[in-house]
């Protein structure tokens, strides 16, 4: 037997803080829960907590803070730390929501007795007649849909998840809750920043906290030509064009790297597209194997246009694992090593994984 009970990730955020209103509003009976990942800088820290615990108890919700920085830091910034350091672009929140908010939260929801959990993405959980199975959608948000962040949900976690702010489509509408219902961060900015480098400094970040360290070395074109100095490959990333420091007849662009050569590699802009990639790290949603090539949407980074590709599983002999090829229909730009490739069916997540090249 089901029961109401849902644990609610609030974080003294508009979007939280209204997603726990709604399920307060819907007859649910949610529980707030504040999850300390990282050391914030103190006033940072005190400011976001007693937001939570205000807007918890205006509600009339109970609230709890679970201490859970050591496992934050093996999982995702030590995964942030060595995607660097092998000339990977990570990104942080998918790492997040797959260990930490849809980990640890569901192991402690469960032991809080409560049946679902719930965050204030914008993304959507139903079950499917079609595909008898519960399914990942976008929500109706459009550019600000986050189902692209959270392809590596576990799937049979799909039917405990609830996410309010699925059928809402801007920001401003929640604001516009908060308003009506007096919420002191109505008008709360958003974050912008990677949530444990508040600076929004990641080179200073790896620095201080990794083996990562300037190492001056050469950029290069691809026929091995020196063009330039660089002060560390962790700086650079795929397709950057400002700040390489060199001068050539035609505009030049960042296209990899060559750690042992300690080298960046720059080309033309039309040397950046790639017809086809490779993905590992695989998590289905939609189905449990592919067998066959599938047509797809893909979208390689959370700010990208989806674009038309098909999709084939195979396996990689070297290390003994599946592995999916992605030909696109059009070559897409800037593909980066580290970055999830995302695939959609209409507007259900079919499944993801990491790009590998």
């Amino acid at each position: 037997m089901k029961n109401n009970k849902v644990l609610v990730g609030v974080s003294g955020g508009v979007d939280s803080s209204v997603s726990a209103l709604l399920l307060k509003q819907k007859g649910y009976e949610p529980i707030g829960v504040t999850l300390e990942l990282f050391e914030h800088l103190a006033t940072n820290k005190k400011e976001t907590n007693i937001d939570a615990k205000n807007i918890c108890a205006q509600i009339g919700i109970p609230y709890f803070e679970f201490d859970y920085k050591e496992e934050f830091k093996k999982v995702v910034i030590q995964d942030f730390i060595d995607c660097y350091s092998n000339c990977k672009t990570p990104n942080p929140c998918i790492e997040c929501n797959k260990h930490m908010k849809f980990g640890h939260m569901w192991e402690k929801a469960k032991e809080l007795g409560c049946e679902y959990i719930a965050t204030g993405h914008y993304a959507k959980t139903e079950y499917s007649e079609k595909y008898k199975r519960w399914v990942l959608k976008k929500s109706k948000a459009g550019a600000k849909d986050q189902s692209y962040v959270l392809w590596n949900v576990p799937k049979e976690l799909l039917e405990h998840i609830i996410f309010p702010l699925s059928d809402f489509e801007n920001k401003e509408q929640i604001r516009e809750i908060a308003r009506k219902n007096n919420l002191q961060v109505a008008n709360k900015p958003d974050s912008e920043d990677i949530c444990f480098i508040p600076n929004g400094n990641y080179k200073e970040f790896l620095e201080n906290n990794s083996e990562i360290k300037p190492k001056a070395g050469n950029i290069v074109l691809a026929d091995g030509q020196i063009l330039g100095k660089h002060n560390g490959l962790y700086n650079y990333t795929i397709g950057q064009r400002k700040g390489l420091g060199i001068s050539y007849k035609v505009p030049l662009f960042v296209l990899g790297f060559n750690p042992e050569r300690n080298e960046v590699i720059v080309g033309e802009e039309r040397e950046l597209y790639k017809k086809e990639i490779l993905v590992t790290d695989i998590n289905l949603l939609l189905v449990d194997e592919i067998n066959e090539p599938i047509d797809v949407d893909v979208k390689t980074r959370y700010s990208s246009k989806v674009a038309k590709a098909t999709i084939t599983s195979q396996i990689n002999k070297a290390e003994n694992k599946k592995e999916l090829r992605v030909v696109f229909e059009e070559p897409q730009r800037a593909i980066t090593p580290g970055q999830s490739a995302v695939f959609y069916i209409g507007d259900i997540v079919l499944g993801g994984g990491k790009i590998v090249k």
